[in-house]
């Protein structure tokens, strides 16, 4: 009895179905962008296991193995149908084929949609064909797909011809081809953004109108963007908006717009950008500063030029102050800066990163231009009373990067600056105490420091968003190097980290014919200062400039030190056996 219960306990329970199990494959999409892939996923319900066999084939090639691929995702970048089936023990069981999926290609050019006659403004009783035309795809069969306002049975032939028109067959016509597994883009119409003046008068305000072609196109709204923020439309809080696809805006700054109808939505391309810039139609002086970026102890340039420069004007230099309060900058007027007549002034000894304008006056009583706009010297040195730390600690970021600035030193309140590509200046909208969060896009491409509030600055950094999103960046320091140090440059992806077989440039020049993961410098000199990029698949990056700066900590700067220390020991015993001296005649004199 003891041993017929034990032997109880120990019974192995399995179960057999005599149904086979089915693969199941899905498509994120199925069409394949121009010059880019799609996910297939393959999977089999409730068990584990499994490896996986994928199958393509199109109507004219017979269905084959796809090499080297038996993970249950795999991407494809040419169309067909596809297929899987699941594989598992040995000796090898299979599962039933998946259903099909078709996957097409997009075919690198877009349609082009004609009217026959050509005319503008076609009048009831006409008879008219719409066209679609392929560039690059004659001679191939083609079926044709359309979008209208009054097509109750879409051809599939690339011509649609209208006998006798009406008014309700007014509207915009649009199309695609389809062969084998290729599929046109759609042709959508452009909007078109056109301004009344580019210069957005001081307390007036520029009217722009946005349309789309033909004009008798109708029931299109009209949605207005800025500064190439794609995501973020303009609200009744950043313009007056008009019934008939018009705005008035007061801002300056870069302007597009597109249009949309239908539910769901159908949406235009993007109009061309229109740049709008504030006149106050005044004399307004221009600065320029040389060099923008220095080496600590440099001597700048600065240059202030008026629309007629040699009409008596005389100039005033000013460096701006931070003031936090005001989320803005005090101007104080520079050593000897008040009226001078040359219209360049030098600044010696400048060690740290620094605003700087100018204004022009003459006449009697004296006539002042308004202030240049703020122009910057940078400075990377990384021992300022103020310090930037960026993280990720790289120059190059990808588009939707995360990316924290923050700022270090013995003040309670900072500020993040950043001076673009286009010359704008703005503040940090995101900061959170004295860090600076970015959410990258193409526009955050910038100079970036910090100001705080007694008047420091930090060091100034440079950021570059990367516009490809499947090109790789170049992973390079953000600050500079130190002479001796040494420093690793490579290559990443956004999908993949750490690359091998990648090519370096050091000036546009390739470093080495054979292909590496990073590029390592054991001991940097000033000679490893410049430009890099690395190449990637054929893909380059953009360049980033690396900074080498001199070791403080080295016998020569040692030696440097000690001579200039001594120099003001002998200055200062100078002065202090001149001033004895001074003291002792005066008083034999009097």
């Amino acid at each position: 009895p003891e041993l017929l219960q034990l032997c109880v306990h120990f019974v192995l329970f399995f179960f057999i179905t005599s149904d086979k199990p089915r693969a199941t494959l899905t498509a994120g999409t199925t069409i394949i962008p121009v010059g880019g892939s799609v996910t297939l996923t393959c999977s089999v319900q409730s068990s584990d296991g499994w490896k996986y066999e994928w199958f393509r084939r199109t109507q004219t090639t017979a269905e084959g193995k796809i090499r080297d691929q038996q993970n249950r995702d795999i991407r494809v970048s040419e169309g067909g149908i596809y297929s899987c089936r699941g594989t598992r023990g040995n000796p090898v069981y299979y599962t039933e084929d998946s259903s099909d999926v078709t996957v097409a290609e997009t075919f690198p050019s877009k349609p082009t949609v004609t009217l026959q006659p050509s005319w503008t403004q076609i009048y009831s009783g006409e008879t008219v064909t719409v066209r679609c035309e392929i560039q690059g795809g004659e001679g191939a069969q083609w079926t044709y797909e359309w979008t209208a306002a009054k097509l109750n049975t879409p051809p599939t032939s690339n011509e649609y011809r209208i006998i006798r028109a009406t008014e309700s067959d007014s509207g915009g016509y649009s199309c695609r081809g389809r062969r084998d597994y290729f599929f046109s883009e759609w042709n959508k119409p452009k909007a078109k953004l056109r301004a009344d003046n580019t210069a957005v008068p001081v307390g007036g305000s520029v009217t722009l109108t946005c349309s789309v072609k033909p004009s008798s196109s109708s029931g299109w709204k009209y949605y207005w963007y800025r500064d190439e923020k794609s995501s973020e439309a303009l609200t009744t809080q950043d313009a007056v908006f008009h019934s008939n696809g018009q705005i008035s805006v007061s801002q300056e700054g870069l302007y597009r717009c597109r249009g949309g109808r239908g539910n769901p939505h159908e949406t235009t391309e993007w109009s061309d950008s229109v740049t709008l810039t504030v006149s106050d139609n005044e004399p307004r002086p221009v600065l320029t500063v040389s060099p923008s970026w220095l080496s600590p102890g440099a001597s700048v340039t600065l240059n202030c030029e008026v629309e007629h420069p040699s009409a008596g004007w005389s100039f005033y230099w000013y460096k701006a102050v931070p003031d936090l309060s005001e989320k803005s900058s005090s101007y104080e007027l520079l050593p000897d800066g008040s009226g001078t007549a040359q219209d360049s002034y030098i600044i010696h000894g400048q060690t740290h990163t620094a605003g700087y304008v100018c204004r022009a006056g003459r006449g009697d009583p004296e006539y002042h231009t308004d202030h240049s706009r703020p122009k910057f010297v940078w400075s990377a040195d990384v021992h300022s009373a103020a310090s930037l730390t960026v993280s990720p600690d790289r120059v190059q970021h990808f588009t939707s990067d995360s990316v924290s600035l923050t700022c270090e030193g013995n003040v309670p309140e900072w500020r993040v600056r950043k001076f673009s590509e286009d010359g704008r200046l703005s503040d940090c909208r995101r900061m959170t105490g004295s860090t600076c969060d970015i959410n990258t896009s193409k526009s955050d491409t910038a100079v970036y420091w910090c100001e705080s509030g007694s008047g420091e600055f930090s060091s100034a950094v440079n950021i570059t968003v990367q516009n490809d999103g499947d090109g790789p960046i170049l992973v390079s320091p953000v600050h500079p190097v130190t002479e001796g140090a040494s420093v690793s440059l490579s290559c990443s992806l956004r999908t993949q980290k750490i690359l091998s077989n990648v090519f370096f440039y050091h000036n546009d020049k390739l470093l080495q014919n054979d292909p590496r993961g990073e590029l390592k410098i054991s001991a940097v000199s000033k000679s490893d200062e410049g430009f890099y990029k690395c190449q990637y698949s054929g893909r380059e990056s953009a360049q980033s400039w690396m900074s080498v700066k001199g070791d403080s900590s080295s016998p020569v700067w040692f030696i440097v030190r000690l001579v200039c220390g001594a120099s003001l020991i002998i200055i200062l015993l100078l002065l202090l056996y001149r001033c004895t001296t001074t003291n002792s005649e005066t008083f034999s004199f009097t």
